[in-house]
């Protein structure tokens, strides 16, 4: 397992558009994810310590921003072929056992992943309501552990901001997590 941080935010990129099956049965695009306020989009995996280490204030802090105007769409663009825990079957068993409020969908291509340029999970990529770029940064200070349950909600506390002003932080503290796992 190689860990990763993610690159500075590219400020004012626009988010690319993709179609991609959903846990749930739908086709996700870029437009039915979007919120009035924004979009977050997150790529994550099941397997990932990381990732697991955030779930809970994953699905929080979603869920808090949805009231806020900010949409969030989760992608898994790892080979299951290489990760049986990433397949779909079991995306759709994760996103039941964590009570994902969102669509969790799989970029079986991979190419969803490139074009956004993810290297790692969890990777987050923060928009606001013309889906210009505006956070490219972590959850909280959790690692392989989840942090202290006071610590600063970076990610939240960032897109609210978006939600308000249109806006992202200047200060962003990078994400680290495992590499994606590249066919």
């Amino acid at each position: 397992m190689v860990s990763l941080t993610t690159p500075v935010c590219d400020f004012g990129s626009g988010a690319i558009d993709f179609e991609l099956m959903g846990v749930d049965g739908q086709t996700w695009t870029l437009e039915k994810a979007r919120g009035e306020k924004g979009l977050l989009v997150a790529f994550i995996c099941n397997h990932c310590p990381y990732v697991k280490a955030i779930k809970d204030r994953l699905v929080r802090d979603c869920a808090e921003l949805k009231a806020l105007g900010i949409n969030t769409i989760a992608i898994m663009s790892n080979d299951p072929n290489e990760y049986k825990e990433d397949s779909f079957e079991n995306m759709q068993a994760v996103a039941r056992e964590w009570q994902f409020s969102f669509p969790y969908v799989l970029d079986e291509t991979q190419q969803v992943a490139k074009a956004y340029g993810a290297v790692c999970t969890p990777d987050f990529f923060g928009y606001n309501a013309d889906l210009s770029l505006q956070y490219r940064g972590r959850l909280d200070a959790s690692r392989k552990q989840a942090a202290d349950p006071d610590v600063r909600r970076d990610l939240y506390e960032a897109m609210k901001l978006v939600a308000e002003t249109g806006q992202g932080p200047l200060e962003q503290i990078p994400s680290m997590g495992c590499s994606i796992k590249w066919k």
